[in-house]
């Protein structure tokens, strides 16, 4: 593997105190350690994580990469390094954090902190039914990625466990490597309850289309080393390859019975990210009270990670710099983009569900407009149809109705078209 550049003039390694330190080097982690330097927030800054690559994009790792189309190596995060000054520590898993100290545990270190943002991300859940000896993959990080890649060089057949977008994304490139793919889902189609009926049908044609056989409504029942999968409907799947898709645990627990309030893994937190005085939170990690939404939501998606990111290194460096009324609120609105093959589709909403969906047919394309159980737009999913999707955003930020929506309406305030949202 060809490793990123290392961060130039980063401060020398043993930094016993820092003015910021950050747990966590996924998007969060780098946007809030890039805001807070740019802000003029003061150092020394050290970035703890437990991964032994550098800062990586990670979207690229179920689709591009998987499919044979990119090698396996990490890309900076928006193609750029850590800036000057940041101390990146490695292989190192914070296990303790004393707020009241301002102290965190690493390894047999200690870091003193005047300021504190955690941007721990989340880790895959395990297959909870396979054996301890099962050979079963898990697609989270560069590593994952290097050895599912790996294993699909030399694989004639695989099955995925799970259909949310990591396992129809990891199944569409596997597929079209030319491997005997079957996804396995306990949903009656994919993506049924996230994204409705028409979008799980059209997720499913588009998979079917690459040769996924699709078997849904369905739940593996136990996993035998080496790879012997057993489903609850009698069937037993024997591939080369196994990957469980099947959730994420958010890193929130670590600070569990410290002063910040921790809701099932989640860092609860502000508009502003603040958890207490001199701690902000960001990306999976957190949950987080929405300026626009009004209530706190909780986001997966890498965007909003670097989104988030930002306002939290804005508001540390506003912090350590006496500016009390600077602080940024969190207001983009929560989206993603996925590829399942060649298709891409774009969704943005609030998170909480949907009670109604209105199909709009582009053409190429089309449009689902969510709407909660009094008629306004709660979210939305397009493919082919962009101008949707910025009309979209608008939409959704000024509280429109799903008729509104489907009209074809846009706000009053629709000017130059809301911003784009990354993968």
């Amino acid at each position: 593997m060809s490793e990123l550049p290392d961060t130039p003039n980063a401060p020398a390694a043993g930094t016993d105190h820092a003015a910021l330190a950050v747990i966590g080097s996924g998007p969060a982690g780098v946007s809030a350690v890039r805001a807070y330097l740019d802000a003029g927030g003061p150092g020394p800054v050290v970035m703890l994580t437990s991964d032994s690559d550098l800062p990586y994009e990670r979207p690229p790792l179920s689709k591009e990469v998987l499919a044979g189309h990119a090698p396996a190596e990490g890309q900076p995060i928006q193609g750029k390094g850590l800036p000057d000054g940041v101390e990146l520590r490695r292989d190192t898993t914070v296990t303790d954090v004393d707020l009241q100290a301002h102290t965190l545990q690493a390894g047999g270190d200690r870091l003193g902190f005047d300021r504190l943002i955690v941007a721990a991300g989340a880790s895959p859940h395990p297959l909870p039914t396979a054996e301890p000896d099962a050979e079963i993959h898990l697609l989270r990080s560069l590593d994952h990625a290097q050895r599912l890649v790996t294993s699909a060089q030399h694989a004639r057949s695989a099955v995925v466990i799970g259909s949310g977008f990591i396992g129809c994304e990891a199944a569409a490139s596997l597929a079209r490597r030319g491997i005997q793919t079957t996804l396995v889902s306990t949903e009656e189609a994919p993506q049924l309850k996230r994204l409705g009926r028409q979008a799980a049908e059209k997720i499913t044609q588009w998979l079917v289309g690459l040769g996924v056989e699709v078997r849904t409504g369905v739940r593996v029942s136990g996993v035998q080393a080496p790879r012997t999968v057993h489903l609850d409907d009698g069937i037993t799947l024997s591939p080369d390859l196994v990957l469980a898709a099947v959730g994420v645990t958010p890193g929130g627990g670590l600070l569990e019975g410290t002063e910040v309030m921790v809701h099932e893994g989640r860092v609860v937190a502000d508009e502003f990210l603040l958890a207490v005085p001199g701690v902000w939170v960001a990306g999976d990690t957190a949950r987080a009270h929405h300026g626009l939404a009004g209530r706190p939501l909780p986001v997966e998606h890498w965007g909003d990670a670097l989104a988030m990111g930002e306002i939290a290194g804005f508001n540390a460096a506003q912090d350590a710099q006496g500016h009390d009324d600077g602080a940024r609120a969190w207001e983009t609105i929560p989206g993603f983009w996925s590829t399942i093959g060649e298709h891409t589709i774009k969704h943005s909403a609030w998170g909480d569900g949907f009670e109604s969906v209105e199909w709009v047919e582009r053409t190429g394309g089309f449009t689902a407009w969510y709407g909660d159980a009094e008629g306004r737009l709660v979210g939305m999913l397009t493919y082919n149809a962009d101008d949707d999707y910025e009309r979209g955003q608008a939409l959704l930020e000024a509280g429109a109705t799903v008729t509104e929506a489907a009209a074809g309406d846009r706000p009053e305030s629709d000017g130059d078209g809301a911003g784009e949202a990354a993968e």
